[in-house]
């Protein structure tokens, strides 16, 4: 390795470097920078949008209370504004409670069946679930079960199961809505689900009778 024996050729070699290298190493702090600047601006875009988001949720939610025509509008258009957000989903899961409500179930199934399409794999078995259930009460029972066949995460096992004997239930099967409420309580139901034991209770069996009776 060369040894520069005297500060004049120190000083040269340092000069000689910075007019080949300067530009360089200027552009690569500038774009370091700016990278660095960007990162922190988006971040803090990032957060500022999810803050204002959070925000319109929560007053969206408070609307869809009133249950009327304006509040469903505004719903509508904050699903479409957060398309891809989870802010989106929440609002949709949110504004199919409230037609369920009102009575507008074509307007609930819309809203599950995208969610259920398009939606986090945490919310979709919850979409399915309430969908069946809407589905049941339209009558569309064929549709409804099908729902119920695509959840496959076993902590919705008992739910699951207790859905599909309302659904049976409604159809006139309370032989098959028994055993499926059945296999809602052996999958845990009964601690998640206080009205499972009310619905087995209506559905048991008499109990039989002992003896011969008296002649």
């Amino acid at each position: 390795m060369e040894v520069y024996t005297t500060e004049e050729q120190q000083v040269e070699v340092i000069k000689n470097w910075w007019k080949e290298n300067g530009t360089s190493v200027i552009a690569g702090t500038v774009i370091g920078l700016v990278a660095l600047f960007g990162w922190r601006y988006y971040n803090e875009h990032q957060q500022s949008n999810q803050e204002a988001a959070s925000q319109a949720y929560n007053q969206l939610t408070q609307t869809l209370a009133k249950g009327d025509d304006a509040a469903f509008a505004q719903a509508q258009s904050f699903i479409a504004e957060h398309k891809g957000e989870s802010y989106s989903e929440l609002a949709a899961l949110q504004l199919a409670a409230a037609a369920v409500k009102a009575g507008k179930l074509d307007l609930a199934a819309e809203q599950l069946t995208r969610v259920v399409a398009e939606g986090d794999e945490s919310v979709q078995p919850i979409a399915a679930l309430r969908l069946a259930r809407v589905l049941g009460d339209q009558g569309k029972f064929d549709e409804a079960q099908a729902q119920l066949d695509k959840i496959s995460n076993d902590a919705f096992k008992a739910q699951v199961a207790e859905v599909r004997g309302d659904l049976l239930l409604k159809q006139g099967k309370p032989e098959e809505a028994r055993d499926a409420y059945q296999a809602a309580a052996d999958a845990g139901g009964l601690q998640a689900s206080p009205e499972l034991k009310l619905k087995m209770d209506d559905l048991a069996l008499p109990a039989a009778t002992a003896g011969a009776p008296d002649a």
